[in-house]
């Protein structure tokens, strides 16, 4: 990174390349890739990428699963001065064509798997000037797609650097799609300077080495899932790539393998490997740090896990990805202040208001504020949401983040956080949209009605509770009704619980009340 004063994101790959150009970076699919491999590999994917037209600023949407291809992509489109746009592999297809709209990508890069899916959005993305497929696809799927190409032809040229540099470090490195209130996702950008100044602040409280070995069983497109892959490469350590958490036990048998330090995870994981019976059979020994964000983490699960890992550091964690991370709780605090979300990150400042904006003492209650490097540029394409977000700070020219969550410190500055104000459910740390899945339950024939609401569940942190009106004389049940929507949504989307109800309560302004069927 000395070759440029000021560096950007894919500069710690260079880096690591430069100086540790024969160790292994990434373990993926039985692959063990090194960092000279991912520096080449990405080399030559940017150039033909720029070959194809993709210019500074345009965007690349990734669809795929954890995979090699998607990891030497990520990097790629970075050296290629474009923007970054990963989408989870379960997204649907209606909701992958909003995706691509509302996107604009000059590129998509993906896999044979999911033909299925981005088959036809595809065709109709007028933007898109390159379509990348890896696997194994036949040549008459391949001629259906938009100025299509395997992906072993992008490999064809080497290449010992990237393409000539053209951002600087306020340029857009990613757009992160997360739902929202209203149920249409919003881009959240990320700059170079965002992104870098969230991995080294994370990076610094959990003292991530060179010789980490970190698991992720996360997605790339979860940005906690991307920002392990990042904060990996930047310190020069090892990533061991997982494409879910489908298989626990696999899991386990990949942390005593690869002598894994570094575990991050959600409520739901740990939850699940909590209850695994042959959870002491394996040598989890390695471990030096296990960390947990996407919802509040039961104070049970808290002991339980310094329980299993106990050489191990455990940090609590909140944020959003609008500023990446707000909060960690320090391991040595977890026995006095366990159902805190800890302090804020270093480099960060916050603060609670109220509903006028001024600052709240210890123990009231209001709307949590983030100031910092690591707050987002903004929502791509939606200047009003951006404004509700984003408002002046306390020095002049300054903007920041009101997150929109409901927390109270205490008097030492530890945060507690109460409510997300918005109505987003996090369930098994996804944000689910409750009028995304309302739309999909009323596009099942025979639905008059629905109203979708969260309720506490030990494992999910959150659980989707779906009410359902149908039409009269239709026979419908609940087991009915789930598997239609998981013909229609991710799978973290689908309710797990249905009340088929004759009718739902109403404000006095003939509003569906929420209040009271969370409270039925």
């Amino acid at each position: 990174m000395d070759d440029d004063p000021v560096p950007l994101l894919h500069d710690y790959l260079v880096h690591s390349a430069r100086s540790r150009g024969e160790k292994v970076g990434l373990v993926c699919d039985g692959h063990r890739v090194t960092y000279g491999q991912l520096e080449a590999w990405s080399n030559a994917l940017a150039h033909h990428l720029a070959e194809a037209g993709v210019e500074r600023g345009d965007r690349v949407m990734i669809f795929a699963d954890n995979t090699v291809e998607a990891v030497v992509s990520f990097w790629a489109v970075l050296k290629a001065n474009a923007v970054v746009c990963l989408i989870n592999p379960l997204t649907k297809r209606d909701k992958l064509s909003y995706l691509l709209d509302d996107c604009q990508p000059t590129a998509l890069i993906t896999q044979k798997r999911l033909y299925a899916t981005f088959n036809e959005p595809a065709r109709h993305c007028s933007s898109l000037r390159r379509v990348i497929v890896s696997g194994t696809i036949d040549d008459a799927d391949l001629t259906a797609l938009p100025h299509a190409v395997r992906w072993n032809a992008t490999m064809a040229t080497e290449h010992n650097a990237p393409p000539a540099r053209r951002c600087i470090d306020i340029d857009l490195a990613a757009i992160v799609y997360t739902s929202g209130s209203t149920g249409e996702p919003k881009g959240v950008m990320l700059t170079h300077r965002n992104m870098m100044a969230a991995c080294a602040s994370v990076a610094s409280y959990l003292s991530v080495r060179d010789d980490e070995v970190i698991l992720n069983v996360l997605p790339l497109a979860f940005d906690y899932g991307l920002y392990q892959m990042i904060m990996a490469v930047r310190a020069g350590a090892r990533l061991v790539l997982e494409r879910s958490f489908a298989f626990p036990a696999q899991v386990l048998r990949r942390i005593a393998e690869e002598k894994i330090t570094g575990f991050p995870g959600v409520p739901t994981i740990f939850s699940t490997l909590l209850q695994l019976e042959s959870l002491t059979t394996y040598d989890l020994s390695s471990i030096r740090y296990v960390t947990s964000t996407g919802a509040a983490l039961p104070v049970q699960h808290l002991l339980l896990l310094k329980a299993v890992f106990s050489g191990a550091r455990i940090y609590s964690m909140y944020g959003l990805t609008e500023c990446k991370r707000c909060t960690y709780l320090p391991p040595e605090d977890l026995d006095r202040k366990p159902t805190s979300v800890g302090i804020a990150i270093p480099n960060t400042e916050m603060w609670i208001v109220d509903e006028r904006g001024q600052r709240l003492g210890p123990g009231v209650a209001g709307q949590l504020v983030i100031r910092g490097a690591t707050v987002m540029k903004g929502y791509w394409r939606k200047p009003d949401a951006t404004a509700r977000k984003l408002k002046p700070g306390p020095l002049p020219g300054e903007q920041v983040l009101y997150t929109g969550d409901y927390c109270q410190m205490d008097a030492e500055g530890y945060l507690y956080f109460i409510s997300r104000s918005d109505e987003v459910i996090k369930s098994r740390g996804e944000k689910v949209a409750p009028k995304e899945v309302e739309s999909a339950l009323l596009d099942i024939p025979g639905v008059r009605e629905a109203a979708v609401v969260g309720v506490p569940d030990e494992v999910l942190g959150h659980a989707i509770k779906a009410f359902v009106v149908v039409d009269q004389g239709r026979a419908f049940d609940e087991k009915q009704i789930q598997r239609e929507c998981q013909e229609r949504l991710e799978s973290f989307m689908v309710p797990k619980y249905i009340v088929i109800v004759p009718d739902l309560p109403r404000t006095d302004t003939g509003k569906i009340s929420k209040r009271e069927l969370i409270a039925s």
